[in-house]
């Protein structure tokens, strides 16, 4: 029997298998029916099939994909659905979205070899991210992929944007998806979560593959263990009697546009902090900048060396050969006997932050990264323990508050609001609480007993919503979009009816 993330998408004529029942079906009807109504309306011909590819919440694991650690996300109910057709009569891609007060139509010429304008970000190079991928990955695996030809598309989307929920993967992933149906070729899932992670250089970031693996990858009921170097997802059945209720922040988190100080300052940082570690632990410092890429490259060596110290925790040599006071580049450079700029020459990514970057703090992001793949595997541990119900619960809720205080006081991805939400969380019955998603905005994720759920909603709307809808910043009658608990979704899928 085939592993789940060797099969390929499923399709489906019926919605009944993703949405399940009522008022959860009912709503889906209704989005597909307008995306059929306005596809025909727009293009003037009825589309050829949907995808279907869900936003995720990140339940423990923040920042340690990209290092090539696992992580435990879930898929959640809101999606993005790309309806598409081929249009052999045109030359060109047209990308409109049901919500076009917000997101005008983008053209693009069919090449999939043409650059994108980084510096004039469009909703629509999503889109074009999966084109490319789809294009690069079918070639590579002796598909005949054909001339380019033109498409019609029309997006849906209902992942709150900024939200850290994933929006952009599952924008890419749908997009993908639905070029590669259109085109009659069905990858892999594990195989489509590559080519969608990889996709993400044409919009300038770096991305370790969690949001594309859970959103291909999501099964109903379960949230999954990722593994990376190879893809493999393992179910992870969630304690009854507990619930996760997703809160938005409202600041949003852009991650393409403030990449060069945000997110990928990060990945840069821990790459550094890799390089040195491997430089201290013995190797030479050529042989560290060509083959160390990631903390987990070099964990085997600070085991060693805490081991020596009767420990088997790498944060022990952190401690010891990552001073806790920020690096400067000629500090580095003093270490590595090589200038930034000429390690990462063909990193175009790094080089941006090079540009900006006035210091590197290593100690602290490696300390994070270390311990939180720590927190990961010791939160599955709890889910699979024979402790009580309450017992685990509790337990794992503890690990989201040390996953939440690592992120914010190490890895410094918070933000006021998501402290100011996180305490809130907690304050009114939440057994555990942080962010979730790539931080500096987006939502915070709290694991709650089911029997207070609805009490619980309540009381963030009053104590954080409340004043929000005051001063204007959302609408009253839009606040259950902003906070929601939820359950394990289903993954990708696509679509013909």
């Amino acid at each position: 029997m085939a592993k789940h993330e060797e099969l390929p998408i499923p399709v489906f004529e019926t919605l009944e298998p993703v949405y399940g029942g009522d008022p959860h079906l009912e709503e889906a009807r209704l989005r597909f029916d307008n995306l059929k109504s306005k596809f025909l309306k727009f293009f003037g011909h009825q589309p050829q099939l949907f995808a279907r590819s869900p936003g995720r919440v990140n339940l423990i694991g923040e920042h340690i994909d990209y290092e090539g650690y696992c992580v435990l996300p879930m898929a959640i109910r809101q999606d993005t659905i790309v309806t598409i057709r081929k249009n052999e009569g045109q030359n060109v891609l047209t990308i409109a979205n049901v919500n076009d007060q917000t997101y005008a139509t983008c053209t693009y010429p069919a090449d999939p070899n043409q650059a994108l304008d980084l510096k004039h970000h469009k909703w629509g190079h999503y889109f074009i991210c999966g084109y490319k991928g789809y294009y690069d990955y079918a070639k590579s695996k002796g598909v005949d992929v054909g001339q380019p030809v033109g498409l019609d598309v029309l997006v849906d989307g209902i992942v709150p944007t900024g939200s850290g929920l994933s929006s952009s993967a599952a924008f890419v992933c749908s997009s993908t998806i639905a070029i590669m149906a259109a085109f009659g070729v069905n990858f892999p899932k594990k195989e489509i979560a590559q080519v969608t992670c990889d996709c993400e250089r044409h919009i300038g970031t770096q991305s370790g593959g969690m949001d594309q693996a859970i959103s291909v990858m999501g099964k109903a009921g379960f949230a999954e263990l990722i593994d990376f170097n190879p893809i493999h997802a393992t179910d992870v059945e969630l304690p009854a009697g507990g619930t996760f209720v997703i809160a938005h922040s409202l600041a949003a988190s852009e991650k393409a546009v403030t990449a060069a100080t945000n997110y990928n300052n990060r990945v840069l940082e821990c790459n550094l902090a890799s390089i040195v570690l491997g430089i201290k632990l013995g190797m030479k410092p050529q042989e560290a900048i060509l083959k160390v890429k990631t903390l987990s490259d070099v964990e085997g060596m600070c085991v060693s060396f805490a081991r020596k110290h009767n420990s088997s925790d790498p944060v022990l040599a952190v401690k010891e050969f990552l001073k806790e006071e920020p690096y400067t580049a000629v500090e580095i450079e003093g270490i590595t006997g090589e200038k930034l700029t000429s390690s990462f020459s063909n990193n175009t990514a790094y080089l941006d932050v090079i540009n900006v970057a006035k210091q590197y703090k290593l100690h602290q992001r490696a300390a994070h990264v270390y311990s939180e793949a720590n927190r990961v595997h010791a939160f599955k541990d709890v889910v699979s323990s024979k402790l009580s119900e309450d017992d685990k619960l509790n337990k794992l809720g503890h690990l989201m508050n040390e996953s939440h205080h690592s992120c914010s006081v190490l890895y410094e991805c918070s933000c006021p609001e998501l402290e100011e939400l996180v305490k809130i969380c907690r304050d009114n019955g939440a057994l555990g609480a942080r962010l979730t998603g790539a931080g500096w905005g987006g939502c915070a994720v709290a694991l709650v007993k089911e029997n207070i759920v609805p009490q619980f909603i309540l009381s963030l709307k009053e104590r954080f919503y409340k004043a929000r809808i005051d001063k204007g910043v959302i609408k009253e009658n839009n606040v259950d979009n902003y906070v929601f608990a939820s359950k394990p979704s289903s993954g990708a899928a696509i679509f013909k009816f």
